[in-house]
């Protein structure tokens, strides 16, 4: 097994990204919290630098590489949020960038990506594989592979957006019974469990998901990785994986609770609700953790409760889509 990353090394990842990362609010959500009878509050990650937490694990990895693999470069396949936080932190220490996006990304996602530095290599996401894509590009260039979860220095940069939640809501007098994170190929989840659980041992973890795309929900109740139907669809692009990474799905059949599966339908409606009572654009992968506890799926009454929206990258077309659901 590749190295299972642990609270220590989300504490060294905090001093790798210390100055360069975002360090996010945590703001309280009084109206949705009444209207739940619960203390909800919620980690905007979509402040984040690239628009998303994938900064975060992008720069730990990417910081970490010599001088010879600096000056070759990395690779990564994405579809948008990786993508960006890898062309990002490749431009900061110096490094070239090519990164393999499918050709359906939301447009915002591929122009910021570009802007950022990165080479944008398209691919049909429902007849090419991108893994496959991306060690060949590796191989041929010699660049570096950084993978969007599966990563112990990616899933340990991703952990400190827990580890700030923890610290921030001791700041404001409160303690967490149940966090709740978005989780595609579980990097975001399975290194904010670390930090949470360690500091909150009695505290819950969730991960949320799209209905149809419920891999983690599946492989957690099956005890083993199970992948998705590749031909399932969901706008939340940004958590569309395969399947569950193999260090991801090792911490997080430890550390979670469970997986929690939500619908278009609920994402376009915490969206909105985001929006109007946080004034926070959140895009739908990033709304999922807000949908699975807005939608009553998680029962949160009397609790104090911490969500992570983790990325803000949305067309405009598709917000407003949401700005228009009931």
């Amino acid at each position: 097994m590749t190295q299972i990353p642990t609270y220590a090394d989300v504490q060294d990842a905090a001093k790798q990204l210390k100055g360069m990362a975002v360090r996010t609010p945590l703001v309280e959500a009084h109206v949705m919290g009444a209207a739940l009878g619960c203390r909800l509050f919620v980690k905007p990650e979509v402040l984040q630098r690239t628009g998303s937490f994938k900064f975060r694990g992008a720069y730990n990895r990417i910081s970490r590489l010599d001088g010879a693999e600096r000056k070759r470069g990395v690779v990564a396949y994405s579809s948008g949020n990786h993508a960006q936080g890898v062309a990002a932190a490749a431009t900061l220490v110096g490094a070239p960038s090519v990164i393999v996006m499918p050709s359906d990304a939301p447009a915002i996602k591929v122009a910021n990506t570009k802007a950022l530095g990165g080479e944008v290599v398209p691919y049909d996401r429902f007849k090419e594989n991108r893994e496959e894509i991306g060690q060949r590009i590796a191989s041929e260039r010699g660049l570096t592979l950084v993978k969007p979860y599966d990563d112990p220095y990616v899933i340990a940069g991703q952990g400190t957006a827990g580890l700030e939640l923890v610290e921030q809501a001791k700041e404001l007098g409160a303690a967490p019974d149940i966090v709740v994170s978005p989780c595609g190929g579980g990097g975001l989840v399975a290194g904010c469990a670390l930090a949470v659980k360690e500091n909150l041992p009695n505290a819950t973890v969730y991960g949320a998901e799209p209905a149809g795309l419920d891999d983690t929900a599946r492989s957690l109740s099956f005890g083993q990785r199970v992948a998705n139907n590749p031909k399932n669809t969901t706008i939340c692009d940004a958590l569309m994986a395969p399947m569950p990474g193999e260090i991801t799905f090792e911490v997080n059949r430890k550390l979670l609770k469970a997986a929690i599966a939500v619908t278009d339908d609920e994402v376009l409606s915490a969206m909105k609700r985001a929006f109007l009572d946080l004034k926070l654009v959140v895009e739908p992968g990033g709304a999922v953790a807000l949908a699975a506890v807005l939608s009553g799926k998680i029962d949160v009454k009397g609790k104090t409760v911490a969500v992570v929206c983790s990325g803000g990258n949305v067309d405009p077309a598709m917000f407003e889509r949401a700005l228009k659901a009931p």
